[in-house]
């Protein structure tokens, strides 16, 4: 074996010349007229292009405009609180009813789910009115937010 005698084994291939001539006639593979027909079109997507494919969140309905809401029924402040405390955010941090999420403390509402019987004094918490009606009725107190 001598070097004028090596063959490779898999032909080269040549890299495809558009545009001159041939079978593919007039516009050459290429579509039409305009900036991806010429030679050397090699643009790079658009930023406004990417930023246009996301989905824009939009109205009232998505949860990323919305602040989530954690429920809190009657027969939960039933069960930890006793007669006479005041239910507030930080009162229900320390009982443990709400905890830090994404490092902030979820905010709580009070719903009327469930019986109470003791006088609870609530502060500076949003409240449904079903709850609101039945700790005034348990003898106690909802002071505004």
């Amino acid at each position: 074996m001598q070097l004028h005698t090596l063959k490779r084994n898999t032909l080269q291939k040549k890299a495809k010349r558009v545009g001159r001539g041939g079978k593919r006639g007039k516009t050459a593979g290429r579509g039409t007229k305009g900036q991806k027909a010429r030679a050397g079109n090699k643009r790079r997507p658009e930023w406004r292009d990417i930023i246009k494919k996301i989905p824009k969140a939009r109205g009232y309905r998505f949860a990323s405009i919305q602040k989530e809401v954690f429920p809190i029924n009657l027969e939960a402040l039933e069960i930890h609180f006793a007669s006479g405390e005041t239910v507030s955010q930080e009162s229900l941090i320390e009982k443990g009813l709400i905890s830090k999420r994404g490092g902030k403390f979820q905010r709580a509402k009070i719903l009327g789910t469930g019986e109470i019987t003791k006088k609870l004094i609530v502060s500076k918490l949003p409240i449904s009115a079903s709850a609101k009606k039945a700790i005034e009725t348990a003898g106690g107190n909802v002071l505004a937010k």
